[in-house]
């Protein structure tokens, strides 16, 4: 049985940047194998998006000047310019997800979304 694929979005987040940069260290002094970065790598990518698929409660509403968009092999991207971005249901206790439940207003002048499905069809 094939295991699905995850897409690689969030490697190229602050952590998925740290973790790339920590195992190519790894690599480059001989301490592990390229195959073992690799599958690291796809554990990174099948665990942030299991987690944010499925132990989040927030809602983001984006209002703003829609400027370009694409869809290109079943992912849409769009920009979005001069946008305010809403967030409910933000926990203020991090730690397990209790606590007070508010709402954040965020203005941005430039946002990039990227959908896609929570898993890529193989």
């Amino acid at each position: 049985m094939a295991v699905p694929g995850y897409y690689e979005l969030y490697r190229r987040s602050t952590v998925g940047n740290s973790l790339v940069d920590a195992l190519d260290t790894l690599i480059s002094e001989g301490r592990i194998e390229a195959s073992l970065a690799m599958r690291v790598l796809e554990t990174f990518d099948k665990c942030v998006s299991e987690i944010l698929k499925d132990q989040t409660g927030s809602k983001l509403t984006v209002k703003g000047d829609l400027d370009t968009y694409g869809f290109c092999d079943d992912v849409w991207t769009f920009i979005v310019k001069n946008c305010s971005v809403n967030v409910e249901g933000i926990s203020n206790n991090t730690v397990n997800g209790e606590g007070n439940k508010n709402n954040d207003t965020i203005k941005v002048d430039k946002l990039r979304i990227v959908a896609c499905n929570s898993r890529k069809s193989d």
